[in-house]
């Protein structure tokens, strides 16, 4: 692992890295996270009975959304035009929501950070449009689970041992 910060010139002072000299590839990103909360909270969610609608509907929509909007988010990093976008949903046990996101493009720059930030809209959305039956929740376990593409090659989340 290279402990140089790219983000940095050689007096510290932040830059957005050059990649104009990188090729084009074709690079997938697949990131996770889960939000966990009490069992009857998720029950209202598996059920549709929320007053304000399909929760995991409205929570993929706002991780899409803001995939595309990463660039604008996170001050370095790169604006790219996304190929696709998908969230999946998932439960593990009778109280979390899994959440999955998979961003694709075809370019000079990695779109890691666009499915870590579709995952973490999407269970902010969760726990938003949940708060008024359960401030409990938690979001947790935001992380990256793969990455293809690019000079860096591919990258598989190992289990700890």
């Amino acid at each position: 692992m290279s402990s140089e910060l790219s983000h940095f010139d050689e007096t510290g002072a932040s830059r957005m890295v050059d990649v104009s000299q990188k090729a084009v590839t074709d690079r997938v990103a697949r990131a996770s996270g889960r939000i966990s909360m009490a069992p009857e909270t998720l029950r209202l969610i598996r059920d549709r009975q929320l007053a304000k609608g399909d929760v995991l509907e409205v929570a993929r929509l706002a991780g899409i959304m803001a995939a595309k909007r990463t660039g604008e988010l996170i001050p370095l990093c790169h604006p790219v035009g996304l190929d696709a976008v998908s969230i999946e949903f998932g439960f593990p046990d009778d109280r979390s929501v899994e959440i999955q996101a998979t961003t694709r493009v075809t370019a000079r720059t990695g779109v890691e950070m666009e499915a870590l930030t579709a995952v973490s809209v999407a269970g902010l959305t969760i726990y938003d449009m949940c708060k008024a039956v359960d401030r409990q929740m938690v979001i947790e376990q935001v992380r990256l689970e793969e990455k293809s593409g690019g000079r860096s090659g591919h990258f598989l989340r190992q289990p700890h041992a």
